[in-house]
């Protein structure tokens, strides 16, 4: 029956509620069938090995009403589980315009935390519609579906909540597009790996403390990315080519990293990396992790050394951007269905111009421009975003 079909037709809302095991499910419709009802709307949740077990269902014919109570009531005793059998009218009450889903990351997620974004959802003029758990590892991620409520004022409303309470919370909209974003790509450096690539070199040549500072400076915005990066790069000159295989072993993949990848490309995403560091070390990870795309800056080398320059078209913030479009253009992907994540102040017009920007681990700057952030220290968990579960990423692990 369609909403308007069932808004007058008297209904009878079943619930079952008690230990779970199998045959609930069936029993109970069993049970129903013979009272000749329609099924308007089915909702079942086990937490703990407790079942909760709704059934909106037609009326009986008339005289039976009351003999389908007691014989669900009957059934439900035989099998130790409670019932509740409620009059009414009609289905559900019809969802408001505006539809989201509202991702919150906790490690741990508190009940005070979770009762402040209810509160913020309901303060918007927000209805929570449904929550469904995404993980219980190795963070708690929870989605609320949300409605009656534009996306944009409630990403807005939330960001301050989250950023108050310390928990990461992501608002995107509803629809099908959401499982239809297919590229994704990432910063590299503090993104993809847990390292500067510039500062292993730096280690290298002895000048690691002055090479960081500029780093840091960069990375808050502080200072424009070309310059510093010709300035740092100078500091290299003279170091033998036989550096870049040792840095490339130095290299340490942020956790989760390794997840994220073969998980997105068991669903079939595109995956790349945008680094304002070193095709030296890009190159490398491309390989290793089967990326589609990959891009950076070119370290020179001439007679064995590294020459204190760099070749070619500069990676800065303008181009990550750039590369962004050119790589959804190849994958054959709409912008809007593009995934970006970085850390630094050179990823805010990459962040921006995806489908959806996730600042990971980000400086101050960031976080408050991107679409969403994610503070805690597993790059698996931007996919949890993306409405995918704890058990479709080990599913993807066995495929």
């Amino acid at each position: 029956m369609s909403a308007s079909q069932t808004s007058d037709v008297p209904t009878l809302l079943v619930k079952i509620f008690g230990k779970d095991r199998p045959g609930i499910t069936a029993g109970l419709f069993d049970t129903l069938a013979a009272y000749s009802v329609d099924v308007v709307d089915i909702e079942q949740v086990v937490t703990r090995g407790r079942i909760v077990l709704c059934a909106l269902v037609t009326k009986p014919a008339a005289g039976s009403e009351g003999e389908l109570r007691a014989t669900v009531h009957s059934w439900a005793e035989s099998l130790k589980l409670q019932a509740e059998i409620i009059s009414g009218t009609g289905d559900n009450r019809p969802r408001g315009s505006g539809r989201s889903h509202v991702t919150v990351l906790g490690h741990p997620l508190t009940a005070e935390s979770t009762a402040t974004i209810a509160a913020r959802i309901t303060a918007t003029g927000g209805n929570i519609d449904r929550i469904f758990r995404l993980a219980k590892y190795p963070v708690t991620a929870v989605e609320f579906a949300v409605s009656g409520v534009e996306t944009e004022p409630l990403r807005t409303a939330l960001a301050t909540t989250a950023a108050q309470i310390g928990v990461d919370v992501a608002v995107v909209s509803a629809g099908l597009h959401r499982r239809a974003q297919r590229l994704v790509v990432m910063d590299v450096d503090s993104t993809l790996i847990q390292d500067e690539v510039i500062e292993l070199f730096a280690a290298h040549a002895g000048c690691e403390t002055e090479v960081a500072e500029v780093t840091e400076r960069a990375m808050r915005g502080e200072l424009d990315f070309e310059q510093s990066l010709h300035a740092r790069v100078a500091l290299l000159a003279g170091l033998d080519v036989s550096v870049v295989d040792k840095v490339r072993s130095e290299v340490r993949l942020t956790p989760g990293a390794r997840t994220l990848i073969r998980t997105l490309k068991t669903l079939g995403y595109q995956v790349g990396v945008v680094s304002g560091g070193f095709t030296q070390v890009t190159d490398d990870l491309r390989e290793r992790l089967g990326l589609d795309f990959a891009s950076a800056n070119t370290l020179e080398i001439v007679d064995g050394k590294l020459t204190g320059k760099v070749t070619g078209e500069i990676v800065d913030r303008a181009g990550k951007a750039r590369l962004l479009r050119r790589f959804a253009g190849e994958a054959g992907v709409p912008l809007s269905q593009t995934v970006a994540i970085g850390d630094g102040a050179n990823d805010l017009d990459m962040l921006n111009a995806a489908g959806l920007g996730v600042a990971f681990n980000a400086k101050p700057v960031v976080r408050e421009a991107a679409h969403t952030a994610v503070n805690v220290p597993f790059l698996d968990a931007v996919l949890y975003l993306l409405g995918v579960t704890r058990e479709e990423v080990e599913a993807a692990d066995l495929a």
